[in-house]
């Protein structure tokens, strides 16, 4: 998960070129009624708030797969990215002049890699269980970090999340659908990508426009294929309403959450928190869908979380900012 809009960090990128950490710079200025704009919700705490951004997450994405026997994987998508851009147009309302060409590159690339994003992750929840699917679309911004860190210490976290991944797939992905497993690892390419162009969005454009702006983009990119996959099933009142609810779950209440978050909790305990995401997401799969872990399968989910925590550990100790995961999949 990710603060999308302000981009607070990204130790994926050279040391020239990356944003400042939300932990040494201002917040990010955010009107009132904007998402994570102050309001009660502040007053939980900044931990609970980027819990409950994860749960709020998860379980959208556990509501999204049962939607998906109604509208399609490409439906779902469709819904979600349509609402939530409406939803952050009219409340953050960007600005549309003003911008360069580049400033216009740099939101398509990063609205292309949001689409593209939720699109793999959702072809992967719709053909294996949520908490696997979540362990490798995590490996993608894990290897980036590991990477860009340049430190020996980071092959132990590698060699450990590669451990976990064999684990994962029982020694083979015997146990996975391979194609479910290759969208899942599609995603977690996909996010890495989402990072760069989420940093670079945040450096180009105030607040949250750049946000709603690439949201925009990837919901008009994937409405025609939606349509194409259930036609006017998307119409229907019920699929519509859930599809909006999964919208809100998984992409307009976690950014307010955690804008808020980040107002007061220093980057790598943010970052360290979202370390978690494939254990909330394996627990949103089993409560919601009834889709239960084996003993195996839960230790490969635990090494997975082990070394995204180390790596970020890592590169806190390096005086670099850790790695920001995202809240849109």
């Amino acid at each position: 998960m990710s603060t999308p809009d302000a981009a607070p960090t990204t130790s994926s990128l050279p040391s020239s070129s990356s944003p400042p950490s939300p932990a040494t710079s201002p917040a990010p200025s955010v009107p009132p009624g904007a998402p994570g704009g102050p309001g009660r919700l502040g007053s939980f705490g900044p931990v609970g708030l980027v819990l409950a951004g994860c749960v709020s997450v998860q379980f959208g994405g556990a509501l999204a797969v049962t939607l998906m026997p109604r509208a399609g994987a490409l439906g779902v998508v469709s819904l979600r990215l349509l609402v939530a851009a409406i939803v952050l147009l009219v409340v953050c309302r960007p600005r549309l002049r003003g911008h360069s060409r580049a400033d216009w590159g740099t939101v398509v690339a990063f609205g292309v890699a949001m689409a593209a994003m939720n699109g793999l992750f959702y072809q992967a929840v719709d053909r294996i269980p949520l908490g696997p699917a979540v362990t490798l679309e995590v490996l993608g911004p894990l290897a980036l970090s590991v990477v860009a860190s340049r430190r020996a210490v980071n092959a132990l976290w590698a060699g450990l999340a590669l451990v976990g991944v064999f684990l994962l797939g029982g020694g083979g992905f015997g146990s996975l659908d391979a194609a479910g497993a290759a969208f899942a690892l599609g995603a977690g390419a996909m996010w890495a990508a989402y990072i760069v162009f989420s940093a670079r969005t945040g450096r180009r454009f105030p607040q949250a426009d750049g946000l709603a702006l690439a949201m925009a983009v990837g919901a008009v990119l994937f409405l025609p294929l939606g349509i194409a996959e259930s036609g006017t099933k998307l119409a229907d009142p019920t699929t519509f309403g859930l599809g909006a609810a999964v919208a809100v779950l998984s992409s307009v209440l976690p950014y307010t959450l955690e804008l808020l978050a980040l107002r007061r909790l220093p980057a790598s305990t943010f970052a360290v928190l979202m370390s978690l995401e494939p254990a909330i997401a394996a627990l949103a799969g089993f409560l919601v869908l009834s889709q239960s872990l084996a003993p195996l399968e839960i230790v490969a989910i635990a090494l997975v979380i082990a070394a995204s925590m180390g790596a970020v550990r890592t590169q806190v100790g390096r005086g670099k900012a850790p790695v920001p995961p995202r809240v849109d999949a």
